[in-house]
């Protein structure tokens, strides 16, 4: 047993009003570590991909509703990827077993299949539905699997999602980082219920 280390399930109080609704969907209770990498990590990240987006040949017959497709769910995989790492997030949404909820939140992403396939990729529905049946059986299967199973059985169907846009749905290198991005945050990170461990007195907030 790590004696450095405890697990901390106790959720912290929120605010009332919108600061407190923000808090708790990020997570209560993020440390200045988990903030600051948020932070930092997401910035560096975004402006990577910006540069990346930026330089694409492609992007010249985009119009200006496709771009901003583009950066908005680059944005939203970028920051939820971090998001669903922390600790907080991870306390936070497996506080209970409740996976019709989990389950709801990573069917609420079925809008960036459908916004990237429909506007950015020329209505490719292909694209979307193939990609939807991925996320959709993998969510359920990492909900179902017993808990033992989960983090691998989230990895197992990442790199089934991956190989398969690689393989017969490959997207322009302006658009490769959507598919890990974004089975990244909803099967390994938001479904995988990790324990939340933190130095042995050290402060959360």
């Amino acid at each position: 047993m790590r004696e450095d280390l405890h697990v901390d399930w106790v959720i912290p109080t929120t605010p009332s009003g919108w600061a407190g609704g923000l808090e708790r969907f990020m997570g209560p209770g993020k440390s200045r570590v988990e903030f600051a990498v948020e932070l930092w990590g997401g910035a560096v990240t975004a402006c990577l991909l910006g540069l990346l987006i930026w330089r694409a040949p492609e992007r010249e017959a985009w119009s200006w509703l496709q771009t901003a497709v583009v950066v908005l769910i680059g944005l939203d995989l970028v920051g939820g990827v971090l998001t669903n790492a922390t600790n907080a997030a991870k306390r936070w949404y497996h506080r209970e077993a409740n996976p019709r909820a989990r389950l709801a939140f990573v069917a609420s992403h079925l809008l960036h299949l459908v916004g990237v396939g429909l506007l950015v990729l020329g209505q490719d529905w292909r694209w979307s539905l193939v990609n939807a049946g991925l996320l959709l059986c993998g969510a359920v299967l990492v909900e179902r699997i017993p808990a033992e199973g989960k983090r691998p059985v989230a990895m197992a169907a990442f790199m089934v999602a991956l190989v398969v846009n690689l393989s017969l749905f490959p997207l322009p290198p302006s658009l490769a980082w959507i598919p890990p991005l974004f089975f990244l945050k909803l099967l390994v990170g938001h479904l995988v219920p990790e324990a939340p461990l933190y130095r042995r007195g050290a402060p959360h907030v």
